[in-house]
C-alpha cells in the first residue's frame, strides 16, 4: 500500500507541475486529454480585437496554440511552473515566441511577473487544483486584468454519475465568493462538455469597469 501511495504522489506531482523526460509527456499527454473543454474554455473567453491575453498554468502551450490562431488577438502570455512545460509550450508556439507576439514565463499564480491592468483575458484549464492560495491568487488575477478584463477558471466538478460535493463546494462557497468579494461582476458558473465522462464546468466573471 505503502509503495501505491508513492506512485500515486509522484504522478500527482507530475501533474502538478511536470519534471525531466517524464514530465514532457506528461504535459503532452495532457494536451490530448483536454482538448474538448480547451477548445470550450478559448470560446468562452471570447477573445476580442486587440486583446492581450493570459493563461495561468498554460501546461505544454496547446490553449495558447489554439488562442493564438485567432486573427484579431493581439499578444498572449503564458505562466506556468514547470520549467519542463514551458520548454515545450516555448516550442509549440515557435513562431509567435519569435516575433514577440506570445511569450511564456515560469512563474506561481500568486506572484505573476506584470505589471496591473495588461491583459483583457486570462484562463486557466485544470490548474485550479493546484493553486495553494485561492485567494491570492484571485487578487493576482483582478490585479493584471484591465477594467472590464474578463477571468475564466474551468475545472472538472464530477465524473460518470458522481457529482464531486467537495469541488462544489470549493467552487460555491470559495472561488465564486473570492472573485465578487475582489471585485469582478458577472460572476457564474457555465457548463460544458463532458470530457473522457468528466463532467466540466468555468467560473467566468469581468473586472469592475
Amino acid at each position: 500500500m505503502a509503495a501505491i501511495n508513492r506512485i500515486q504522489a509522484f504522478i500527482d506531482n507530475q501533474y502538478k507541475s511536470p519534471k525531466g523526460l517524464l514530465g514532457t509527456y506528461f504535459g503532452e499527454k495532457m494536451v490530448w486529454q483536454h482538448k474538448p473543454e480547451t477548445t470550450w474554455t478559448i470560446d468562452l473567453v471570447d477573445v476580442q480585437q486587440g486583446d492581450h491575453v493570459l493563461e495561468l498554468g498554460c501546461g505544454s502551450g496547446y490553449a495558447l496554440k489554439l488562442t493564438l490562431e485567432q486573427a484579431m488577438v493581439g499578444k498572449v502570455a503564458g505562466v506556468d511552473l514547470s520549467p519542463t512545460v514551458i520548454r515545450s509550450a516555448t516550442i509549440r508556439n515557435k513562431k509567435a515566441v519569435q516575433n514577440k507576439k506570445a511569450c511564456l514565463v515560469q512563474a506561481d499564480v500568486v506572484d505573476l511577473p506584470f505589471a496591473d491592468a495588461q491583459f483583457e483575458k486570462a484562463f486557466s484549464i485544470h490548474s485550479i487544483y493546484f493553486w495553494e492560495d485561492l485567494a491570492s491568487a484571485i487578487a493576482e488575477i483582478y490585479r493584471v486584468l484591465k477594467p472590464g478584463g474578463r477571468c475564466v477558471l474551468t475545472l472538472c466538478n464530477g465524473k460518470d454519475d458522481e457529482i464531486w460535493q467537495g469541488m462544489n463546494n470549493t467552487i460555491h462557497e470559495q472561488i465564486m465568493p473570492l472573485m465578487k468579494k475582489m471585485g469582478f461582476e458577472n460572476v457564474v458558473l457555465n457548463k460544458g462538455p463532458n470530457s473522457r465522462q468528466f463532467y466540466t464546468v468555468a467560473v467566468s466573471g469581468e473586472k469592475k469597469s
